[in-house]
């Protein structure tokens, strides 16, 4: 059987599997129900045979207790044959039909003193077929007597025989008509997920809204159509994503590679007039922002991978972590508030220190006259790094929008002042894969210049000498 499931069930189609199953499932059911129904009919009228018998023999028990017995013994109907027979096993009394001469149990058979039930045949009693012998003691001590009684098995066997053949002729029937139902209804359940399959088909090589048609049910069916048209919308977003980050990348190359061409040109055409210190001071200016852009683009590549191995982590120390950072640049402008206390976290300390650098950059292109480095906590379960300057400031609207990829508002336009656009969107990667969060909000709310100040919350660890 399981090689047949194994063999030629999985080459039929989903709807004739699902037929085959529920057909098989079925016919056991259907098995099993009926020989459960002709067990319990069959148990049914045998109890019935002998609550009549054992009536009939408590009936003449109760008259040989009385020494009334008639002769011959009263029974009712025609299918009932009555003995008594003493301790000898002689008959002393019997139905109008009863042999007066054999009882109908052998002295090997019967049990004086004892209730008994047997099936025996039917030729002792003069009954065709086998009969049901029921035995009753009767009399009394000094005079034992045992009451027999026969009654006929015949219609018994045929009432089942009948119930049998209905139902050997019946259920098949019904398996087969259930089965042309269930071909149509299982078609039916089929249809929405043909549909999808012919959907999915279309989409490939097809423009526009690329969606699968959700049928009107709210049943799985329904929930897989909205599953797949949500997994859709995500790639289309995802492929939107990536289009645009290389036309975004592709553009931010273009300009220093077009810068270099071009003062190259120029200084072919010059000749002997060219300044070629100040050619190489350009050339090397644009080859280091290539370099940076190139780096930028490789690190938000690797931390796009889901599947890439994660850095190694350790403890890392804020306040050194801030001093190191805070000595790559003059003081002022960036001037460090050093913490009460070594504020410790667990992360990668060069992927932190890259947060820094890029917070620290960002706010000296726009700051007026100061930046300013601190750290601060616990904060519940995290410690905070700020990075403040008095520049501008960003609108709240565009505090969002800054950390997208490749985004630089109105004033930062400039190639010689602003960046890429990737630096914040590195650091808000960098900070998520610490298990922190990165935040920009005014450093003086209300002012002229109100300044930016970048919080980043990062999970506190104690110190490991407490550990």
């Amino acid at each position: 059987m399981s090689r047949w499931i194994r063999g030629p069930l999985p080459r039929l189609g989903l709807r004739a599997r699902l037929l085959a199953l529920g057909v098989l499932g079925l016919a056991v059911g259907f098995a099993f129900g009926g020989t459960l129904l002709l067990g319990a009919l069959g148990w049914t009228l045998q109890r019935s045979v002998d609550e009549e018998a054992l009536r009939t023999a408590d009936a003449v028990a109760l008259l040989t207790a009385e020494d009334a017995l008639p002769d011959p013994l009263p029974v009712a109907g025609g299918q009932l044959r009555v003995q008594v027979v003493d301790a000898q096993g002689r008959i002393r009394a019997a139905s109008i039909d009863a042999d007066r001469l054999v009882p109908m149990l052998g002295p090997d058979e019967l049990r004086p003193g004892q209730r008994q039930r047997l099936v025996v045949d039917g030729r002792r009693a003069g009954m065709p077929g086998p009969v049901r012998v029921v035995t009753v003691p009767a009399g009394t001590a000094q005079e034992p007597r045992t009451v027999l009684v026969a009654k006929s098995l015949t219609d018994v066997r045929h009432s089942l025989h009948v119930v049998r053949n209905l139902l050997l002729v019946g259920f098949p029937l019904l398996v087969a008509g259930l089965g042309v139902v269930a071909w149509r209804v299982v078609g039916a359940t089929l249809r929405p997920v043909e549909q999808l399959r012919s959907g999915a088909a279309e989409i490939t090589g097809r423009a526009g809204a690329e969606r699968l048609p959700v049928p009107a049910g709210q049943d799985e069916i329904h929930r897989l159509a909205v599953t797949l048209n949500d997994m859709l919308d995500r790639l289309a977003a995802s492929r939107d994503r990536q289009r645009a980050f290389v036309a975004d990348a592709a553009h931010e190359l273009r300009s220093p590679l077009t810068n270099m061409r071009t003062e190259l040109e120029v200084a072919r055409r010059l000749g002997d007039d060219t300044d070629w210190p100040a050619v190489a001071d350009d050339l090397l200016a644009d080859t280091e922002r290539l370099s940076r852009l190139v780096d930028d683009l490789l690190l938000l590549a690797r931390l796009d991978e889901q599947d890439a191995r994660p850095s190694p982590v350790g403890p890392v120390e804020l306040g050194e972590l801030l001093r190191v950072v805070a000595a790559r640049y003059p003081s002022p402008p960036v001037r460090l508030t050093p913490p009460d206390a070594p504020r410790w976290v667990e992360g990668d300390a060069g992927e932190l220190r890259r947060v820094l650098v890029n917070l620290v950059d960002n706010a000296l292109r726009h700051a007026s006259s100061a930046v300013d480095l601190a750290v601060s906590g616990p904060d519940g379960a995290y410690h905070l790094i700020t990075v403040t300057d008095d520049g501008p400031g960003i609108p709240a609207a565009d505090r969002e929008r800054v950390f997208a990829r490749f985004t630089r508002l109105d004033d930062a336009r400039a190639r010689d002042a602003g960046g890429a656009g990737l630096g914040l969107a590195i650091v808000r990667e960098l900070v998520r894969r610490a298990g922190g969060t990165v935040e920009l909000a005014d450093a003086t709310p209300g002012a002229a210049a109100p300044g930016l100040r970048a919080t980043v919350r990062l999970p506190a660890l104690a110190e490991p000498d407490a550990e």
